[in-house]
């Protein structure tokens, strides 16, 4: 079967390289590829035409493509119950929380899902969205116009964390970061999906690779060193320092009120509508053009029933 990543490799895909390193896909009898992917459409893309099986994508880009359309692609496991978008400062700023950016510069890259909550972040923080100067920028950029003061703000996910510490260590400054979570805008993120083919035509197998995966996803956070060795033995040019720093920064998006509430990878039936009203509010989209119910399958949960 075919994993299907909805980016690059690093810390935060960590889960799916420990079930091989491990074995825990084996054990299931499972012989399972990896296929590197650019964003959750092109994901959510290569499930629906069967260039993969199971894989990564953001939940709200599932909701969108599925109220827009047919994508026959269902989610069946939540990996990150937070979603990762944040604010980066720096200490010297002042600005310590969202309400502090009023009047600032924000920069951001044209690309990030970021941007379609930006309005809404700053709505419920009480933050006048005119007076705020939003500057595009390449993603590669983001960084060394933090640290050379050519803007106050960027956004980027939890998941650069540690890209944007070394590079402040660097510069002797001290990063500060403010998950837009802490701030009012608690949703799911990333999630397991899979084909409705893979999962109607080989039920059995789908179930079996999920339990392998909850097991990864314990490992990882149990032994982040380990499982940034884990990706670097597969994908070399993923730095082991890097990747464990990136797996411990990225914790709370796994380990949070949400799953301690519900249970790793559970979808909660008042959260997920809730995700799907922030993606609706964010794409000035009708409510009434999806059933958030209708986008997960529960069954293939490990200890579900069949």
């Amino acid at each position: 079967m075919t994993f299907q990543l909805d980016w690059l490799p690093g810390g935060d895909k960590a889960p799916i390289y420990v079930g091989l390193e491990q074995g825990f896909f084996e054990e299931e009898g499972l012989d399972v590829s990896i296929s590197q992917g650019r964003g959750s459409n092109d994901a959510m893309t290569k499930l629906a035409t069967r260039q993969a099986d199971i894989g990564l994508s953001d939940i709200t880009a599932l909701m969108m493509a599925r109220a827009e359309g047919e994508m026959p692609v269902k989610a069946v496991y939540s990996v990150f119950s937070e979603a990762p978008h944040a604010f980066y400062t720096l200490e010297e700023s002042g600005i310590k929380e969202v309400a502090d950016v009023a009047g600032k510069q924000i920069a951001t890259s044209p690309f990030t899902s970021s941007n379609l909550f930006l309005p809404l972040l700053l709505d419920i923080n009480g933050v006048d969205e005119e007076s705020i100067q939003l500057i595009n920028s390449d993603p590669g950029t983001l960084a060394p116009m933090l640290l050379t003061g050519r803007t106050d703000v960027v956004i980027s996910w939890i998941t650069d964390h540690e890209r944007y510490a070394t590079n402040a260590r660097s510069a002797g400054k001290t990063l500060h970061v403010m998950p837009w979570y802490d701030a009012g805008l608690e949703f799911y993120a990333t999630s397991l999906i899979a084909s409705e083919r893979f999962l109607n035509e080989r039920p059995d197998v789908a179930r079996r690779f999920v339990s392998a995966y909850a097991k990864a996803i314990e490992y990882t956070w149990e032994n982040p060193h380990e499982a940034a060795k884990a990706v670097h033995a597969v994908v070399p040019e993923v730095d082991v320092e890097m990747a464990e720093a990136t797996i411990r920064s990225i914790r709370p998006l796994v380990y949070n009120e949400a799953s301690d509430a519900h249970g790793l990878g559970a979808f909660d039936a008042e959260r997920l509508a809730t995700t799907w009203e922030w993606t609706a509010r964010a794409q000035e989209a009708d409510m009434d053009m999806l059933d958030p119910e209708a986008i997960v399958d529960r069954s293939f949960m490990p200890g579900a029933t069949q």
